[in-house]
């Protein structure tokens, strides 16, 4: 369950001036709330799915509070300036105040068209090449959603074998966690205004009211949402130098979705159906760039085999924070997919080289990769501890190598001619 050290009480001398970047950081966008700023309310998402479940479709009327940044983007650019010393910790707090200060453009300008393009900043495009390839995050998603639909995967059958309600998934959780993290570490919720099945914090997971789970929600939950997501806030927050790896800043977000993800990959707890799912979103991002409407996307969701609720969610998704009638998108679902492929494009990186330290530390906090491959020497240095917990996965290294080490050598084998006659035939 947990690993090694505890953090050291003290921060390094010479180092102090980082801390109190770090603290000024924290300070400035503490009122930045991405997510909570582009939701929309539980009672229109309620009579939409009603309305689109009779056959009414109109685009749904949202409203935002447009919050006003100015001074806190002001701050952001004093400590990017400061922050610009050419060391690494100084470095890794001027890419982050520059995230956060993108995010803020980008939320001021919520309701319009204007928080596409930063988000795509963020967040990236659905046709941006993955790294070390000719293929795109679009080629990718399109692949997986050809592939499940080849295996006849069924998008709904989780629904039918959901039956676990929220009240009894919670206690489930909350003993597992107990057990894990130790009691009361993480407390788990039911939330009945909650947009998503689940949502974590460092201390707390909320489930959805009124929503049934299947297993597979139950092992994604687990290791997506409290093995990854908290345990990287939990171990964040016994960092004395810098306090903000315990929060999810705007661009660590592929590596963060992208880890829980590959977790999920890792722990047997991902199916065939749950990479079609992020797959669709992407293709709908891409939709609805190209100008597709909310319904138009509605309609996509619906006709690849979502449940209407589960259709309106995936489009609201989408179009949340932007206008509706086609053009903008909220890129933040492209990150799943090209997280991941980036995350286990890491680790194999990582088998092969021996680095399986450096692995590790992805788990001290939020971090990216980059980040850990320029953090290395104040690891060493015990300036950032290692972290306390790390996935159950993650800790039978045997059992993880075994995965990676198949994974990187079955890409060494080239296809023989009759196999590659046979899929450029079509057969």
């Amino acid at each position: 369950m947990s690993t090694s050290t505890d953090a050291p009480a003290t921060i390094p001398a010479g180092l102090e001036c980082y801390a109190a970047l770090d603290k000024r950081l924290l300070a400035a966008v503490r009122g930045i709330n991405i997510l909570s700023t582009v939701s929309w309310p539980a009672s229109l998402e309620d009579r939409m799915i009603e309305e689109y479940g009779k056959g009414q479709y109109s685009l749904p009327e949202v409203s935002y509070k447009v919050p006003d940044f100015s001074e806190v983007r002001k701050e952001l650019v004093a400590i990017e300036d400061e922050a610009s010393d050419g060391d690494p910790l100084g470095e890794y707090l001027r890419r982050t105040a520059e995230s956060w200060r993108i995010a803020a453009e980008m939320l001021e300008a919520v309701g319009t068209a204007g928080v596409t393009a930063p988000s795509i900043q963020l967040y990236g495009r659905p046709g941006d090449s993955i790294p070390g390839s000719d293929r795109s995050n679009l080629d990718a998603a399109k692949y997986f959603v050809e592939l499940s639909d080849e295996l006849g995967a069924d998008l709904q059958d989780d629904d039918i074998t959901a039956s676990i309600p929220s009240d009894v998934l919670r206690g489930d959780l909350a003993k597992a966690l107990d057990d894990f993290f130790g009691p009361g570490v993480i407390a788990v919720e039911v939330d009945n205004d909650l947009t998503a099945k689940a949502a974590a914090g460092a201390t707390r997971i909320r489930l959805r009211g009124g929503t049934r789970f299947s297993q597979y929600d139950r092992h994604q939950l687990l290791n997506h949402e409290a093995y990854v997501h908290s345990l990287t806030a939990l171990n964040g927050r016994a960092q004395p130098l810098l306090a903000s790896l315990a929060r999810t800043s705007p661009r660590v977000t592929a590596t963060q979705e992208g880890l829980a993800v590959f977790a999920e990959l890792m722990s047997g707890a991902i199916d065939i159906a749950r990479l079609k799912r992020i797959s669709l979103r992407i293709l709908a991002i891409d939709m609805a760039l190209n100008g597709a409407d909310f319904v138009e996307v509605y309609r996509f969701f619906n006709r690849c085999g979502q449940s209407v609720a589960d259709s309106f969610h995936s489009a609201q998704r989408v179009f949340r924070g932007v206008p509706l009638t086609g053009g903008s998108a909220f890129a933040k679902d492209n990150v799943y997919l090209s997280g991941l492929l980036d995350v286990h494009t890491f680790f194999r990186w990582a088998l092969k080289e021996r680095r399986m330290d450096l692995l590790r530390y992805l788990f001290a906090g939020k971090l990216t990769l980059q980040d850990v491959m320029n953090l290395e020497p104040h690891f060493i240095s015990g300036a950032l501890v290692s972290p306390r917990w790390l996935p159950p996965w993650m800790q039978h290294v045997h059992g993880l190598a075994g995965k990676l080490a198949f994974s990187l050598f079955i890409n060494r084998i080239r296809m023989s001619k009759v196999e590659a006659e046979t899929l450029s035939a079509g057969v």
